[in-house]
């Protein structure tokens, strides 16, 4: 049975949450839209654009949230996240962050291209730029290229001044590939959890930025477009004076990575608050301090570490994995939970833990409101 099958009779009847069938993935539709407002807030009093990432919700619906409060556009992934969200009407301003490569990849791309709006995508290599610009010239419509730049990690990317002129060098001999900017994100200076550190983190990197930058433009390609930045960085990306949009995707959900951060260097409050959750339920009791979740290995991912205690449970209780279908739930001085007692966590790296669900239970307080599909569940090609 779906999500659907089970739960569709529960919206919108009072206290209905507490009628899931468990492991449940949940957002806070509330927590939802404020910290959409506020990201998208804190854009425009920075004179910033915002083009949110899909790969942390997978979600149509969240991304016409997000464009609805001012995002000019759209970063997925990968191409199967882009045809999701355009084949559910989001069509405005998708950026391929990572390269598309093979030609059955380019050519999905390039029917892409023809069905929606200020569609872009990065590439690091020249032969990639051929490949590119050969299948764009029979398809009507020039594509929009954005140079990558290795911030360091030598993931995806052009790494030096030269490289990047040579990279332009190579789109301009492409009629049909239209040069719009650089990409730049710094995946690896997101979790610093100084703020400070995370700073200076941030300098070096955008002198590194820079240095290509001016490089492009002493070549006649001046970057239209600089995007990058992140959660984690969104309070020190606008004085770098270096971007134009930022890429942000987490602060949407928040998850015990971000968390942890200080990521406004001030002294004030995480400014996102934590708005996707899991719903699990007690199975077994029959241990003094322990009792067994219906929620493991398969309800979470576990690259962060063990999700946290939110509520339905006392103060001091912890939760360890117990296989792939269990976890456990250690009660302070050998308590214990009655069977079928709900019990809400935290996810510890929201992206990946999304991807393990097909539905968002959509709730406001105990009373399920909506049931929104992953819709690019599963799309990472």
């Amino acid at each position: 049975m779906t999500d659907a099958d089970l739960h569709a009779h529960l919206i919108d009847q009072q206290g209905s949450r507490r009628s899931l069938n468990t492991p449940a993935l949940l957002i806070d539709a509330d927590a939802l839209d404020r910290n959409i407002a506020a990201m998208a807030g804190f854009a425009a009093g920075h004179a910033l654009q915002l083009r949110p990432h899909a790969k942390t919700h997978k979600s149509p619906e969240i991304a016409r949230r997000q464009l609805a409060a001012g995002a000019i556009g759209i970063c997925c992934a990968k191409i199967g996240e882009a045809e999701v969200l355009a084949d559910n009407s989001v069509t405005q301003g998708l950026h391929l962050t990572s390269p598309v490569v093979g030609a059955h990849a380019i050519a999905r791309l390039v029917a892409l291209n023809r069905r929606t709006s200020g569609l872009m995508c990065v590439v690091d290599n020249p032969e990639n730029v051929s490949a590119l610009g050969a299948a764009a010239s029979g398809s009507g419509k020039p594509l929009n290229v954005v140079i990558d730049i290795d911030p360091g990690i030598c993931r995806t990317g052009v790494g030096s001044p030269e490289a990047a002129v040579a990279l332009l060098r190579a789109i301009e001999l492409q009629r049909d590939l239209h040069y719009v900017g650089v990409q730049c994100y710094c995946g690896a200076q997101q979790h610093i959890h100084g703020f400070d550190d995370r700073r200076q983190a941030m300098e070096e990197r955008a002198r590194h930025v820079r240095a290509i930058i001016d490089a492009l433009t002493e070549a006649g390609g001046r970057p239209e477009i600089v995007t990058g930045g992140g959660t984690g960085t969104h309070r020190i990306d606008p004085a770098l004076g270096l971007f134009t949009e930022l890429q942000v995707g987490s602060y949407v959900f928040m998850d015990a990575e971000y968390s942890a951060c200080d990521l406004t260097g001030d002294g004030a409050p995480v400014p996102f608050e934590t708005a996707l959750l899991v719903d699990a339920r007690v199975i077994s009791n029959n241990t003094r301090g322990l009792v067994t979740l219906d929620a493991g290995f398969k309800a979470f991912a576990t690259d962060a570490g063990v999700p946290a205690v939110v509520a339905g449970a006392p103060a001091g209780a912890s939760y360890r994995f117990m296989g792939d279908e269990h976890g456990a739930l250690l009660l302070p001085g050998g308590g214990t939970l009655p069977l079928g007692q709900v019990v809400t966590l935290a996810t510890p790296h929201c992206d990946p833990t999304v991807n393990l669900y097909d539905t968002y239970h959509v709730v406001e307080g105990d009373t399920l409101r909506a049931l929104w599909p992953v819709a690019a569940r599963g799309r990472s090609r």
